[in-house]
């Protein structure tokens, strides 16, 4: 009995090492985000601090992935899942790493956040130059990035527990045919996504 409780406590107190970690090291991002927000440092391409720390949290992650595989709710708790959701998001550096951070998330379905799930499916696409599914990614001027399908985007909104569309915002999405003019509007996009490896 006394093995069971050992072993119990050291999951417990590994899960809240874990959780607290994962929650520090997404706060630190969007305090970054902030601090170069305020100084109106966003605006002009991947910001190289705002890039360290989505590279050295995406590192991190990596290691606790190895240790416990993808941090899911029943794992570490709905926040830390959420901070890991957000760290894989922002790792737009590394698309290796999305992808399979994607997959581990899908495989884990039941135990992550659906809405996390959708975000980080168009987050995919959209780096990709490809259509996106639940239209959470937006162009450069705020209008939603073109979708796979229109008519069916709110049934798939709904089913990840994100808000339906109105049927405006939905009527002004461009088709897939504009994907090409859309990223021809910036160069040094094209350019870094090459460098980076999410195009050819």
């Amino acid at each position: 009995m006394k093995a069971g409780k050992t072993i119990g406590k050291k999951i417990k107190s590994m899960k809240d090492k874990f959780s607290e970690e994962l929650v520090q090291l997404a706060e630190n991002d969007l305090l970054m985000r902030e601090k170069l927000l305020a100084i109106n440092k966003l605006s002009d391409g991947y910001n190289p601090e705002m890039e360290k720390v989505h590279k050295e949290n995406a590192q991190r992650l990596k290691e606790i992935i190895k240790e416990i595989g993808f941090p899911t709710i029943s794992k570490v708790g709905e926040k830390a899942s959420d901070a890991a959701w957000l760290i894989v998001q922002h790792s737009i550096a590394e698309p290796e790493f999305m992808k399979s951070s994607y997959k581990l998330m899908l495989e884990n379905s039941a135990d992550v956040n659906l809405k996390h799930l959708a975000f980080l499916f168009d987050r995919i696409q959209f780096f990709q130059g490809k259509p996106q599914k639940f239209g959470t990614q937006l162009n450069s001027d705020g209008t939603i990035y073109p979708v796979i399908n229109k008519n069916e985007i709110n049934g798939l909104r709904k089913k990840n527990h994100l808000p339906e569309l109105t049927q405006e915002k939905i009527d002004s999405i461009l088709p897939i045919e504009s994907i090409e003019f859309i990223e021809n509007q910036n160069a040094e996009y094209i350019i870094w996504r090459k460098k980076v490896g999410w195009k050819k």
